[in-house]
């Protein structure tokens, strides 16, 4: 859509590409700011978040866009690096108007926000929200079929300015329902505290369980003590086995046990294992879910396995071979054959004689030093964990290591080294320098 007269519904805005003037992509739009104003005057859009590829979220003027058209943002070129931070007055579309409940002016109806038009004038520089799409609700003296939806003025509805109570994420969540967990937990680690537990409520157990892998330690933290007991049990269980461990060490010691026993046992022992190693050890870093096939097994078995689709990349690079049982820990661990040698063989090949017995297992006591020196020297991605009695316990992978490894901060700490120099080069089109204030005229 083209400047000038027409309109744009925010939800259409998520997630596409920020380009400059050359065609060089600078990020992602992740929200929209804009501020309330008194009366039926419609809200004033400020400009929108964008998360640079740096995964730094800035502040991106309307004055500095010109053109929104075929999914992409189109810029000036020149860019705030600033990290984006809300002020009192400035209000997040995305994250707080969507889903929403207001009231229809006139005849007291209650509608639920899903989305809202922002247009330009003619003739104007500002940018406003002109339009709200809304669900009805079946109230108020209309009494209109529930579930019906329709497109109003602004000035139609009332309720904006209110903080409201248990506002719900449904609408939200449609909007980053494509984002990896990764990227949700991003969307959710700079949403209010109010309004990322609304989300975290919103989410499936298994969906949330992902996201909460992802989170910094404080989120995890705070979005679990806000679920109901219950609730909490199902993520957990949801969750990898070393990650629920991280998440539950977080917690006072009686917060843990209450939360262990409502798991099912079968969920519940090996977080109960994990959290008797040392944090910063094979046994304290270690899954306890690696791929465990028995001698007996064929290539095709194995490399079945390997394709599931929910088994991470790391894990799915070689499978453990043991005795029975299968479960951790294993009977006597034989060794182990990584999945290029597998697809050398003959499908029908036990796997028995394609193992690897010469790579010596980790006790669960090994120091992160020397893990990661073992994982270097054989050029591994992840590395069996055995017990005295030759079990296999789990399997660390490389993911695990660079999470002990990297500082907490560390995705902050390179978006600030890649904006850390004086200025960018020239041809890149931003501009490192200009306070929010003068960038906006605010």
């Amino acid at each position: 859509m083209a400047l000038g007269g027409s309109r744009v519904f925010v939800s259409h805005l998520s997630g596409i590409a920020v380009f400059d003037p050359v065609g060089d992509q600078v990020g992602r739009v992740r929200d929209v700011v804009a501020m309330l104003r008194v009366g039926e005057l419609p809200p004033r859009v400020l400009g929108l978040v964008v998360e640079m590829i740096s995964r730094r979220r800035v502040f991106l003027p309307m004055t500095r866009v010109t053109g929104v058209e075929s999914g992409q943002v189109i810029t000036t070129g020149v860019v705030n690096l600033r990290r984006f931070e809300q002020r009192p007055t400035e209000t997040l579309v995305l994250g707080e108007l969507l889903d929403r409940q207001v009231t229809m002016a006139g005849t007291g109806e209650k509608v639920t926000v899903l989305d809202v038009g922002i247009t330009q004038p003619p003739s104007r520089r500002d940018w406003l929200i002109d339009k709200v799409f809304v669900r009805r609700g079946g109230g108020g003296p209309l009494r209109r079929r529930r579930g019906e939806t329709l497109t109003v003025e602004w000035s139609a509805v009332t309720g904006f300015s209110l903080e409201e109570e248990g506002q719900g994420a449904a609408n939200l969540l449609a909007t980053f329902e494509q984002l990896r967990p990764a990227d949700l937990a991003n969307v959710l680690h700079h949403l209010s505290a109010k309004r990322r537990a609304e989300v975290a409520a919103a989410l499936d157990d298994d969906r949330l369980a992902d996201v909460l892998e992802e989170l910094p330690d404080d989120d995890q933290v705070e979005i679990l003590r806000k679920l109901k007991d219950e609730r909490a049990a199902d993520v957990l269980e949801a969750m990898d086995p070393d990650d629920a461990a991280d998440l539950l060490s977080e917690l006072p010691e009686k917060d843990m046990e209450r939360l262990l026993r409502l798991m099912e046992p079968q969920d519940a022992d090996p977080v109960r294992r994990l959290l008797t190693y040392e944090e910063h050890t094979a046994g304290g870093m270690m899954t306890t879910e690696p791929l465990v096939l028995r001698p007996d097994a064929t290539v095709a078995d194995a490399l079945a396995r390997i394709r599931v689709k929910d088994v991470p990349a790391p894990l799915a690079a070689q499978v453990y071979v043991c005795r029975p049982p299968d479960e951790t820990p294993t009977g006597k661990y034989l060794g182990m054959a990584h999945f290029q040698r597998l697809l050398r063989e003959p499908p029908g090949t036990l796997v028995g004689a394609v193992v690897d017995t010469d790579l010596r297992p980790l006790p669960p006591d090994t120091p992160l030093s020397t893990l990661t020196s073992y994982l270097a020297a054989y050029d591994i991605v992840a590395a069996p964990v055995v017990d005295e009695n030759g079990s296999l316990l789990g399997a660390v992978t490389v993911d695990d290591v660079l999470d002990h490894l990297l500082p907490e901060d560390w995705r902050e700490a390179a978006a600030r080294r890649a904006v850390g120099a004086p200025g960018p080069p020239a041809e890149s089109g931003l501009e490192s320098h200009e306070s929010r204030e003068n960038v906006d005229g605010r």
